[in-house]
């Protein structure tokens, strides 16, 4: 059954989970697998607009800093990735950079097993539109240097490293001169491997490290024990909050780590029982010494077209997320429509 939190728990609603005066408590919008392509891209050409209802948009407009995982390329070029097994190809106009930068959109992560879908011509076509309109880029790029680097982020006076990798597709790995993802085989090394290091080199350099990483497989509901390993890893490294994405559907959070994001936009099937129709947003308060608060505002992915869950949409969510976190030893209440997990 849902904790319904009480209301004096959080006297001045919202707007008093940063505290008064504290310039360096910065609110950091996350949003989970955002799919403009195929009937996306044709909706995003027809009405040049994201397929976000205002009410999203608001959402997200009341973080100080919005990153998300962009699972696709943006290019008008490029053919389809020369893999026989591969069932599913993903690109965006180019218009989706503009309009990502229109709703507020500071970072998006690459890696992940879609940016590559028309080839390297279409992933640079990627970076080149992203960064026109403003959108820093993390997680590919044109070698595996600048896939591996992060990006710094700033406000409120705090300095906010992002890392992106993904432990799949190997083929996507970008190489010394070829560009790809920042690849990152979780399984092999306990202790993290490069980008353990990496966020241990972004933690010196920054005041926080956001590692998002897309991670594991797909339509799952929970993180199976070898993400868990990599994000303890990760945590010991000096990342601030991992906030991973992959599975389609939101899972728990535990310390701070929210282990998936769920969908943010796309065009998919349902699934029947984990219901990948239904998602989250996040809000997640963060200073220097990491998470303080997290409010998870539910979403219903309509096909093309992602709106506030509402009614009973809002109320299934809400239960499976609290459950979630329970499962990892958190506790998430309700508040307001939203589900609040307050870490320190």
């Amino acid at each position: 059954m849902l904790v319904r939190a009480a209301a004096a728990a959080w006297p001045g609603g919202r707007d008093d989970a940063r505290v008064a005066g504290d310039e360096n408590v910065v609110r950091v919008a996350l949003a989970g697998d955002t799919m403009l392509g195929r009937e996306v891209a044709r909706a995003i050409a027809s009405s040049h607009a994201l397929p976000l209802a205002p009410d999203v948009v608001a959402v997200a407009a009341e973080a100080d800093l919005f990153v998300l995982n962009l699972e696709c390329c943006i290019s008008d070029r490029g053919a389809p990735w020369p893999d026989p097994q591969k069932p599913f190809f993903f690109r965006a106009p180019p218009e989706a950079a503009a309009l990502l930068a229109g709703i507020g959109v500071d970072c998006v992560t690459l890696a992940n097993n879609h940016v590559l879908d028309y080839g390297a011509i279409a992933q640079l076509d990627t970076l080149e539109h992203l960064h026109a309109a403003g959108v820093a880029t993390v997680g590919a790029g044109a070698d595996e240097a600048a896939a591996r680097a992060p990006h710094v982020l700033s406000a409120r006076g705090l300095r906010l490293a992002v890392l992106g990798a993904s432990d799949h597709p190997a083929d996507f790995a970008a190489g010394p001169a070829r560009p790809g993802i920042a690849y990152a085989d979780i399984r092999s090394d306990p202790r993290g491997g490069w980008l353990a290091a990496a966020t241990a080199a972004a933690r010196g350099a920054a005041d926080a490290v956001l590692v998002t990483p897309h991670w594991g497989p797909n339509m799952t509901a929970r993180p199976p024990s070898y993400v868990r390993r990599a994000a303890a890893a990760l945590l010991a490294a000096g990342a601030s909050l991992v906030a991973g994405h992959s599975a389609h559907v939101v899972h728990g959070v535990e310390r701070a780590v929210l282990y998936d994001l769920g969908g943010f936009v796309d065009d998919y099937a349902v699934h029947p029982e984990l219901r990948n129709d239904l998602g989250l947003l996040f809000l997640v308060d963060l200073d220097r010494a990491g998470p303080r608060r997290i409010e998870a505002v539910p979403l219903a992915l309509d096909f093309c077209r992602t709106d506030l869950a509402r009614g009973d949409d809002a109320d299934w969510i809400r239960r499976r997320f609290v459950a979630a976190c329970a499962e990892l030893g958190t506790e998430a209440v309700e508040h307001d429509g939203r589900v609040v997990i307050a870490l320190r």
